[in-house]
């Protein structure tokens, strides 16, 4: 299994989407199913796991940016948000974003 490390970011925007138990919920979800979720394209690697959250319906589902660094055993979660409020963020943005933790 590996580590998940959750930035300041992700911690951030997750109190606002899930409560600690949900939270939690993806954690364990994730640091098992390393693969899961779709690559972004021009992304240099992110994925992007779509998670449903109770009760919330189609649109109230929440997506994660997470990146995969096998080489250290670890897989970084970089920011959650709610698909009613963002349906894609840009690539470009996304890339600036895994520039930053590879700095």
């Amino acid at each position: 299994m590996f580590t998940v490390i959750e930035t300041p970011t992700f911690q951030r925007l997750a109190a606002d989407v899930w409560s600690d138990d949900e939270r939690l919920e993806f954690v364990s979800f994730i640091a098992a199913n390393i693969e899961a979720g779709d690559v972004i394209p021009g992304a240099g690697g992110l994925r992007k796991v779509r998670w449903t959250r109770a009760g919330m319906g189609k649109r109230g589902g929440a997506r994660v940016i997470c990146f995969n660094r096998n080489e250290r055993g670890d897989l970084v979660l970089l920011m959650v948000y709610v698909k009613a409020k963002f349906d894609n963020i840009p690539a470009a943005t996304l890339l600036k974003l895994k520039e930053a933790l590879d700095a």
